[in-house]
């Protein structure tokens, strides 16, 4: 027998051995812009250890802080594809999957976070994490993760709407959000958020929306020192993967997955008050300037961004704001 041919039985041997079978464990990549430190990488490191004890050692997650994977755009069209990678995206992300879902990051539809995730976990938005699922190959592994509210910081002070006018605002590349920011009167400047500190820097923008912590954890308050209050947006947010990947797991793993995940969730939504209380404080030794706004005028400008989306199912605006009662 030459060794080419030994080669190849030994492969096949090892392929279909006890040993083999046994080493079949799960590995997660966890893809997130945040940096460590901020409340998201907290939250995984928690969930990390969470799901490694549940399991007995059997799943492990590989953390992936500031973006080293690439964009949330790029990691979701890697899941889909079938690699074993979850990223944080939102509804306004999911909602070029399936529009309806945009509502839900639309700017000042609540400032209780708990009104969404009751919806998150009621019938509309299941049948809405079914057809991601079914028809566009995308699954929703923690859904409830609480971001934070978002704020604006700037190279000059907002105190009302004429403040806004011509700011270079970055947003996340999300319809919703560009509407937004854009009705306030500000230029909307998409672009991942690893790229901002950058742009913040050489000037190519003159704001960021994002929560405290976030702001904070970027550094963002090195080059803009002025904190708007305007709080336009309670960001829910989760994590999402490829069917594809997901199908191939064991009933058993899928289900510790998932618990530990929603568990994980949990403590998000009581850790980002009071890292948000924290970071503030810290930015305020740094010499940011606090500005509390009237958010009155900037709740006005935006109610007609909710006009602008004729591919909503007909009732849909009445249907989340009865839901938000």
């Amino acid at each position: 027998m030459n060794k080419l041919t030994t080669g190849l039985l030994a492969a096949v041997m090892l392929s279909v051995s006890p040993l083999a079978v046994q080493a079949q464990d799960v590995t997660i990549r966890v893809a997130y812009e945040n940096n460590p430190g901020e409340p998201t990488d907290l939250v995984m490191q928690y969930w990390q250890e969470l799901i490694a004890e549940r399991s007995n050692g059997e799943i492990a997650l590989e953390l992936y802080p500031s973006s080293q994977l690439g964009s949330k755009t790029d990691i979701t069209d890697q899941a889909i594809m079938g690699l074993n990678v979850i990223t944080i995206t939102d509804v306004g992300f999911l909602a070029e999957y399936e529009p309806d879902l945009g509502i839900l990051y639309g700017p000042y539809l609540t400032d209780d976070p708990q009104k969404l995730f009751d919806i998150y976990d009621g019938e509309w938005f299941t049948e809405m994490s079914e057809k991601l699922r079914t028809e566009h190959g995308v699954r929703i592994v923690l859904p409830n993760l609480l971001y934070g509210v978002r704020h604006l910081i700037s190279t000059r002070p907002v105190r009302s709407p004429e403040d806004m006018q011509g700011l270079k605002v970055r947003v996340p590349n999300n319809i919703m959000q560009i509407r937004a920011i854009e009705a306030m009167g500000a230029v909307a400047t998409p672009m991942p958020l690893g790229d901002v500190y950058t742009a913040l820097a050489q000037g190519v923008i003159d704001a960021v929306e994002n929560p405290i912590a976030v702001l904070y954890g970027q550094r963002f308050h090195e080059e803009a020192d002025h904190l708007s209050l305007i709080g336009y947006l309670t960001n829910t947010a989760m994590f999402v993967g490829g069917e594809a990947f997901f199908s191939t797991l064991s009933d058993e793993h899928m289900q510790i997955v998932e618990e530990t995940a929603y568990e994980a969730g949990l403590y998000s939504q009581e850790l980002i008050t009071n890292l948000d209380n924290e970071m503030l404080e810290e930015m305020v030794a740094a010499g940011v300037e606090v500005i509390e706004v009237d958010i009155a005028p900037f709740q006005e400008l935006t109610r007609s961004v909710y006009e602008g989306f004729p591919e909503w199912s007909e009732g849909l605006y009445e249907m989340i704001q009865a839901q938000l009662q």
